[in-house]
């Protein structure tokens, strides 16, 4: 890549800071309006956020040569996480105050182009130079930081060591953000939902866009929207589209979701300075939306998680560096649920329509495994407005409604097939209560859904948040009922993750 250098003033610090609601629809598909032409490219201008000196911080140049696409994000303080009063707001985005330092941010997602350079694979979904690396674990991610580095003659950030792995904090090389550093990027000096300050449509960034900003209070009567729906793209694109935030990002927002070092896990309420998230976990944190999320999604202070060893078609990498100087290090024992070594199955799934039931009988046609429905004491209407209604209303009040049949003797199964249809870009509340009603440590989950276009949305960060202690397999994501190659495809998905 091409170099230019850069004097650093170190040190300086600062203190005190559904798709597929309509999965199991037979009709009516979303109006989306025609959208503008997206920006191809643009001149990113480097932003810095205010800061002050630290006298208690000894201040010294360094000489860093860096890329000419990352650019200095001068550190400072801000509220990470989202006020009780945001719109689709989670339970883990507790607000409290953070300060990071300065660091150095690549203003694009990484390329698959720069992938293949350096690994000589190209694992991606979609196929393109310039369109996002996606389908990587966050195990993958590390990796990578560590072989450019290696290439271009700096120190790597990270130890590996099986699934240990060890961030040296004064390492010179190519790392993940931290989950602060990112939203601290993201935001770029905003307290909004999104760094555009207002909600953010498709012509703005790559995202489901017929599902924007509030959508799920006001699916029938849309004039109360401040962002009306627009184009579903269905893939990635460049990573130069659209224009930057502040500090001169592209595609914060959407495209596809962001590694980030951290474990998921709580927040606290405390003051941090430059906090690189919980001890230990099971879950890795990812940032940012991709192409296939609905906005909701895509707020600065949403946060998905999945195992490190797990990728997805929406999943890429942002590279950062030092720019101050770190100590210490940070040890991730890399904690692995392995799941059931039994084979004993068990098929449990909630169905509305009856997409996701066909698709259950189909997969224990194939396994003559047990099966389970779901079924509720108050079951939703039957009418399909009506049930989109009180399916946003559980979703938004995380609702446990109540099941009204049981499992007995969970313990037997070591594997359970979990099938749902997509609502609002989740799972239906019905799932949360199955999930939350049993103990499924150390079970393997392999889920399955039913959608109309957004394929798993954000369920399966739904369904890791809820069982972090459980292994999850491959997922199979079937449009609608799945037509006349659903068969073969659940005999591929089902060997795929060695069930019989």
């Amino acid at each position: 890549m091409k170099r230019i250098k850069a004097l650093l003033l170190s040190a300086v610090m600062m203190f005190s800071l559904t798709a597929c609601n309509n999965a199991e629809q037979t009709s009516q598909e979303n109006t989306q309006t025609e959208s503008a032409p997206y920006r191809e490219s643009g001149t990113s201008e480097q932003i810095s956020a205010p800061s002050s000196d630290n006298s208690d911080i000894s201040n010294t140049q360094q000489e860093v040569t860096m890329p000419d696409n990352f650019v200095l994000i001068k550190g400072g303080t801000f509220e990470m996480g989202s006020p009780k009063t945001e719109a689709w707001r989670s339970n883990d985005e507790t607000q409290h105050t953070v300060t990071v330092s300065d660091f150095y941010m690549s203003v694009y997602e990484l390329t698959q182009a720069e992938y293949r350079e350096i690994t000589g694979e190209s694992p991606s979904n979609f196929s393109g130079d310039e369109l996002p690396v996606e389908n990587v674990s966050w195990l993958d991610a590390v990796r990578f930081c560590n072989a450019i580095s290696k290439k271009e003659n700096l120190s790597p950030a990270y130890v590996i060591d099986g699934n240990s792995v060890t961030w040296d904090r004064s390492a010179d090389g190519y790392r993940l953000p931290t989950e602060a550093e990112w939203e601290y990027a993201c935001r770029a000096g905003t307290t909004t939902p999104f760094n555009t300050e207002s909600s953010m449509s498709a012509e703005e960034a790559n995202y489901y866009g017929h599902y924007p900003y509030e959508i799920e209070d006001n699916y029938f009567s849309q004039e109360n929207l401040t962002t009306k729906p627009g184009q579903y793209r269905q893939t990635t694109v460049a990573v130069n589209s659209f224009f930057p935030n502040k500090y001169g990002l592209y595609n914060m927002h959407g495209n596809v979701g962001e590694w980030v070092w951290d474990y998921y896990g709580e927040y606290g309420n405390e003051e941090q300075t430059d906090p690189v998230g919980a001890e230990n976990g099971t879950l890795r944190v990812y940032r940012g939306g991709g192409w296939n999320d609905f906005a909701k999604n895509m707020r600065s202070a949403y946060r998905a998680a999945l195992a490190e060893d797990k990728g997805s078609f929406n999943i890429g990498i942002r590279l950062v560096r030092n720019a101050v100087k770190g100590s210490g290090s940070i040890v991730s024992e890399g904690a692995q649920n392995i799941g059931g070594s039994g084979n004993k199955v068990l098929i449990a799934f909630f169905s509305w329509g009856g997409n996701t039931r066909g698709i259950a009988e189909e997969i224990r046609s194939q396994t003559d495994a047990d099966i389970f429905e779901i079924e509720l004491v108050h079951p939703y209407s039957s009418d399909y407005n009506t049930v989109l209604d009180e399916a946003q209303r559980d979703q938004n009040q995380q609702a446990r409604p109540e099941i009204k049949n049981k499992v007995e003797n969970i313990e037997q199964y070591d594997t359970i097939i979990l099938g749902y249809p997509n609502w609002w870009a989740s799972i239906p509340m019905p799932i949360a209560t199955f999930l939350e009603e049993y103990e499924l440590s150390e079970k393997t989950i392999v889920p399955f859904c039913s959608h109309g276009g957004g394929r798993f949305g954000q369920s399966l960060t739904a369904i890791a948040k809820l069982t972090p202690d459980s292994a999850m397999g491959e997922a199979l994501s079937i449009h609608y009922s799945g037509g006349s190659s659903m068969p073969s495809d659940v005999a591929e998905w089902l060997k795929t993750n060695n069930i019989t």
